[in-house]
């Protein structure tokens, strides 16, 4: 006899702006069973958790939660209401006969002291305070959306652990497929407003959702034919038997609405990126390459060759360099000392991790075009925008719809787009697979496995490397980093261990730390953990193309001062061109430092 369950939804329903997000929905949580939740973004995924939590009350129908059962729920975004500090967050969310100890521990674990303000919290540490608050009480029912969201990879791995230990029973959203595969083992799918249920973990999901389209495609096909069958009938078939044929009529009819109630799945996303001609066959050679920030080593003597047709994939924890080792290798930084050769005829097209570029007031129509007409270049090819937008799911009514008001999952499909469209031979890609859903992901993993060029990205998503990659760059500490051949697994398999996470005590007592690439001056700690200035992100763009324009006219001015006979012929020449070169190697320096300088800013205050 199965178990009753601690928790209960029956027949849910829920319409959002005419169309109803939730049709009929029955969800039943047993104790000790781990759930994945999984739909396309937009399905009601988040608001059925919010209605499992309480916190959303349906159109229709009911929720039981068995007497003295807890249920804690992690949200996306959490809200610190008027706690001081994280500990009074996180202990203001205990019962009264929860351990108060237990909420210090796991804001040690998670790297917080316990005193940071919830006013100063950057991402990643605002998303590991809530997790501390949802785990502290030792539920009975975790609700989690999203729980990987501005963690790196050991802090995933350190809450797979901790998860996979509770006897809590769970209900995960998440768009990370190996947290899935190696936490679930139940899965319900919500399409198209109905939950379908396997008792099986998210590794057998898409198999499984496979065969289920592939049916229901062979049932709409045999109503099809049915239709046509009965309309034929009812042109040339009437005979004088009325009842009969009246009965008949009736079940045409009712085919007919049956298939004018079908609710067909959402199309596929069409990802193509617009490729340039082929580069040479080196696109990138670094030798004994350094790189330092305020005394701190963030690159120490590395070397590489990356050829054309490369898939590089760069990891570690946060705090390590990641960001700034892809800017040297792409020549946006100068290395402090070695040297980076670029190949010839690179076409690159980058896709950040912040989504700050898009302007929130600017429509998708906008943003796509640059605000000129109603056509956008792909590949050298003019196309309607409308048309480029349904590529990537786009609703025609959307062109005008305000970047603002979009869904993180359409940000990263909007920004996509807009990186894909310029033609290019290496792809540059910070965290791609940032709220997009799984669909999403496959048809992205699709494309890169298609895609003639070059691929440098960063990721925390291990199987999302581990299809992709065929090389890993991995930090070993002290600004020492490692190539490794083969994805994720492969570089842990050859390295023998997993990427080493900073002790807690050392983190809390190094705060305020950067929450990436290199740690910020004292000074600037406060600074950090606000929003970026219009000023900040306007440097933020434009610096990288100033100083790729100061590296061409220092290598030019350096060419006049090569010429042997310039000093004898004309002296103030000579020296004129000596103080320009000296003024631009200046400019280039401090604009390098500023530069770096933001890039610290801006992770620290996403918490990447």
């Amino acid at each position: 006899m199965a178990p009753p369950p601690l928790l209960q939804l029956k027949d849910i329903g829920l319409t959002f702006g005419g169309h109803p997000l939730l049709d009929g929905v029955e969800l039943a949580v047993a104790a000790g069973e781990r759930l994945c939740l999984v739909g396309r973004n937009g399905s009601g995924k988040s608001t059925l958790l919010k209605i499992a939590a309480g916190l959303i009350e349906p159109d229709r129908g009911s929720r039981f939660v068995q007497p003295g059962a807890t249920v804690r729920y992690l949200p996306q975004e959490p809200d610190f209401g008027e706690a001081t500090t994280t500990l009074a967050y996180v202990t203001a969310g205990l019962g009264p006969g929860d351990d108060p100890y237990r909420a210090r521990y796991l804001l040690e674990q998670l790297g917080l002291t316990g005193e940071e303000s919830p006013a100063t919290l950057s991402g990643g540490e605002a998303r590991r305070a809530a997790i501390a608050r949802a785990l502290a009480p030792e539920p009975d029912i975790l609700l989690l959306d999203e729980p990987t969201n501005h963690l790196d990879l050991p802090v995933i791995e350190w809450l797979e652990a901790e998860l996979d230990a509770t006897r809590a029973a769970m209900v995960m959203i998440s768009h990370d497929r190996r947290f899935l595969a190696d936490l679930s083992r139940i899965t319900v799918w919500l399409d198209r407003g109905r939950l379908r249920r396997i008792e099986r973990g998210f590794a057998q999901f898409e198999a499984w959702r496979d065969e289920v389209l592939a049916e229901e495609e062979r049932e709409q096909h045999k109503l099809d034919r049915k239709i046509v069958a009965e309309e034929h009938w009812m042109r040339y078939g009437v005979t004088a038997r009325r009842k009969r044929n009246m009965r008949r009529v009736g079940e045409l009819q009712a085919l007919r609405q049956a298939r004018r109630d079908y609710r067909a799945t959402a199309g596929s996303v069409s990802l193509a990126a617009a490729q340039a001609d082929r580069s040479g066959t080196l696109v990138a050679e670094a030798k004994t390459i350094s790189k330092s920030y305020d005394g701190r080593p963030i690159v120490t003597e590395f070397s590489t060759r990356i050829q054309r047709g490369d898939r590089i994939g760069i990891v570690g924890p946060n705090g390590t360099g990641k960001t700034t080792l892809l800017s040297l290798l792409t020549g946006i930084l100068a290395p402090d000392s070695g040297t980076i050769r670029l190949g010839a005829n690179l076409e690159m097209a980058t896709l950040e991790q912040s989504r700050e570029s898009l302007d929130p007031n600017a429509t998708v129509a906008e943003t796509l075009t640059g605000g000129r007409g109603d056509s956008v270049m792909v590949g050298g090819t003019q196309r309607h925008v409308v048309g480029y937008m349904k590529d990537f799911l786009f609703a025609p009514e959307q062109a005008r719809t305000a970047v603002g008001a979009l869904s993180g999952g359409a940000r990263g499909r909007l920004m996509l787009a807009r990186a894909l469209a310029k033609p290019s031979n290496v792809l540059v890609l910070d965290e791609p697979t940032n709220d997009l859903d799984l669909d999403t992901l496959d048809v992205l993993e699709e494309m890169l496995g298609d895609y003639a060029g070059t691929v440098l990205l960063i990721s925390h998503d291990r199987d999302f490397l581990d299809r992709i990659v065929n090389a890993v760059i991995v930090p070993e500490g002290d600004g020492r980093w490692t190539e490794y051949a083969g994805g994720y697994t492969d570089m842990l398999a050859q390295r023998g261990a997993d990427l080493a996470r900073q002790a807690p005590a050392k983190a809390a007592k190094e705060k305020p730390a950067p929450a990436d690439d290199a740690a910020a001056p004292a000074g600037d700690a406060k600074a950090a953990r606000r929003k970026l200035s219009f000023n900040e992100k306007h440097a933020l763009e434009t610096l990288p193309k100033t100083m790729a324009k100061l590296q061409r006219t220092i290598a030019s001015l350096h060419d006049k001062l090569a010429d042997p006979a310039l000093f004898a012929r004309d002296r103030k020449a000579f020296d004129e061109t000596s103080q320009a070169a000296a003024a631009a190697e200046a400019e280039l320096a401090a604009a390098e430092e500023r530069w770096l300088e933001l890039e610290i800013l801006r992770e620290e205050i996403e918490g990447r």
